[in-house]
């Protein structure tokens, strides 16, 4: 190290060690300060402090620009091998990758996948907020009183007027009275009339009304679009010529006969499907599809879909309870529930409309409605099934047959009546479309169903029923066949496969491949003492589940009965 002294003429020398000086750090870079050559008298002499100093500012000047690394070029700088990085920020710009490709896709496959939770954010808290803003209001005093039309469990329903009259013939309503599920009604309604409008009858207003001498009553408003329900329609004897001249408003040029039915029929049922395709993409299952329930409106031509009351829409959980069932036996589907007992109640919106397409997919509940649609159009192609007996006795006929439609035709074909035996001709029009659809639609398992826009796809409807398809209608079909996959003919794929039994070449199975495949479906004969356990655990396990569902289940009903106060309008 270097040492300073003072002499007598004040002048101070620099003594410098054998060592050189020190290295320090500057702006991160290690500088190596060493005394010049010409700044040493000789190498154990006396330096005098004015030219040493002014040596060392020379060279502390070249280590800094060889610390800053700029300025100098690399001869100068004496770089070498020394790698210069760069301390600039990195670019913030995204980078695209295989995997966060395929994430972001899965991502907007499942926020757009039914019954939608992207769709469901938007209608909430957009559509719907924008819609009260400029949608009509009514009040009590607003309405006419007229005729009434029928009355049901829930409700009355009475063809009413404006009090204010005008010469336009949309001033005609329709005024349900209901007392329970009055409520769920007016949001099923107002949910149907932001998704899929075409679907169900034309919605105008919704409001508890607790003026009554009978209690509080929801009233809603329909537009007047017409009385003829399908089962009316379907009760005529010239049905469903009389269908034909409602549609088309002339007789078309074709002689009677099953051609000219089944176009008919094809047309009606393509309608209905496309209704509950509607309702269904957005999440709502109506759970009592039947004819009844199916009214034609004038003004459009079309069939469309009536009476809410029993809906759930399963994007929040409305209407929904796990051990609860609303339906006609009549119509339908074997299983009652829409979805597994064991699924729990529904809870905040928020989080069951996150988990919505899960369980969709899980449990298919739109396969509920297809059943009774199947029986729609059984009804439709056999007279003797439209009345209330005569399809009580063949739904027992069916069970008894384990659901199988093949197997009811072939008990009842050798002793077959005229109109059962014309019915089997219609449907086997066409090397058996229709009866191939029908069979798609009833079946016992829920998975087996076809859906609606799979069954609008089908062959079936391949040709022109009464009406031409709209340019929006052949649009949807002409996406859905390109993107749609076939699972029935990926599991004849994959049976084909398994009956080829041997070689890799093929790419089949192996024998002992199947073999072990058979020993898992074969059932065990006898329970070993550890399995019995496991099944008594689990016993309890399911016992204690439904006790704490059914708990919940009741806390949900306090709770959502307070939510529904809370967005019905009243009326004052």
């Amino acid at each position: 190290m270097a040492t300073v002294a003072s002499n007598g003429a004040g002048i101070v020398p620099l003594k410098l060690n054998s060592q050189p000086f020190s290295s320090f750090s500057f702006f991160g870079k290690k500088l190596n300060v060493k005394p010049s050559p010409r700044s040493n008298a000789s190498k154990a002499g006396t330096l005098v402090a004015l030219a040493s100093g002014g040596e060392f500012l020379k060279d502390a000047v070249h280590n800094l620009f060889l610390g800053v690394g700029v300025g100098l070029p690399c001869t100068v700088m004496e770089c070498g091998d020394i790698i210069y990085r760069s301390t600039l920020p990195k670019s913030s710009g995204l980078t695209l990758t295989a995997p966060g490709a395929v994430l972001a896709l899965g991502a907007l496959s499942y926020l757009w996948a039914t019954p939608g939770v992207a769709p469901g954010f938007f209608d909430m808290f957009v559509f719907a907020f924008v819609e009260r803003l400029i949608r009509p209001t009514y009040k009590k005093d607003d309405i006419v009183l007229g005729k009434k039309l029928g009355e049901g469990s829930f409700g009355v329903v009475y063809r009413v007027s404006l009090a204010k009259k005008t010469s336009s013939k949309r001033d005609d309503l329709v005024l349900k009275k209901a007392t329970e599920y009055g409520a769920v009604e007016i949001w099923m309604n107002e949910r149907v009339r932001r998704a899929c409008a075409s679907s169900c009858a034309e919605f105008l207003y919704g409001f508890l009304e607790s003026s009554s001498k009978k209690g509080a009553e929801y009233w809603l408003l329909w537009r007047f679009e017409g009385g003829a329900t399908l089962c009316d329609l379907m009760q005529s004897r010239e049905f469903p010529y009389n269908v034909e001249t409602m549609i088309l408003e002339e007789v078309q040029d074709l002689p009677k006969g099953q051609e000219r039915e089944n176009r008919i029929i094809r047309t009606i049922m393509r309608q209905i499907l496309f209704a509950l395709d509607g309702l269904h993409s957005t999440g709502i299952v109506h759970r009592d599809i039947k004819p009844q329930n199916i009214i034609f409106s004038e003004e459009s031509r079309t069939f469309k879909i009536i009476d809410l009351g029993a809906a759930t829409d399963l994007r929040v959980g409305i209407n929904y309870i796990p051990k609860e069932f609303l339906l006609d036996p009549r119509y339908a589907a074997p299983e009652q529930y829409i979805m597994s007992t064991q699924t729990p109640s529904a809870p905040s919106a928020p989080v069951a409309t996150a988990l919505s397409p899960v369980l969709w997919q899980l449990n298919l509940p739109d396969r509920f409605d297809i059943y009774s649609a199947g029986l729609i159009f059984l009804q439709m192609a056999f007279p003797g099934l439209r009345t209330d007996n005569s399809l009580i006795q063949f739904n027992r006929q069916l069970k008894r047959c384990d659901y199988d439609l093949a197997a009811w035709r072939r008990s009842i074909e050798p002793r077959a009546t005229p109109d059962q035996r014309r019915g089997f001709e219609l449907l086997d029009l066409d090397d058996g479309i229709g009866w191939e659809l029908l069979t798609s639609m009833v079946r016992y398992k829920a998975r087996q169903r076809i859906s609606a826009k799979a069954a609008l796809a089908h062959p079936y409807f391949d040709r022109e029923g009464l009406l031409a398809l709209s340019f929006m209608q052949k649009l949807r079909l002409q996406l859905f066949r390109t993107t749609q996959q076939d699972y029935g003919e990926a599991a004849k794929w994959i049976i084909q496969l398994m009956a080829k039994s041997g070689t890799e070449k093929e790419g089949g199975f192996t024998e002992a491949q199947l073999q072990e495949l058979r020993e898992k479906q074969e059932p065990r004969k006898k329970a070993s003492a550890q399995r019995n356990v496991l099944a008594s655990v689990l016993r309890l396990q399911r016992k204690i589940i439904r006790t704490l569902n059914e708990s919940m289940d009741e806390l949900t009903r306090r709770r959502k009965s307070l939510w529904w106060s809370r967005w019905i309008p009243r009326e004052e």
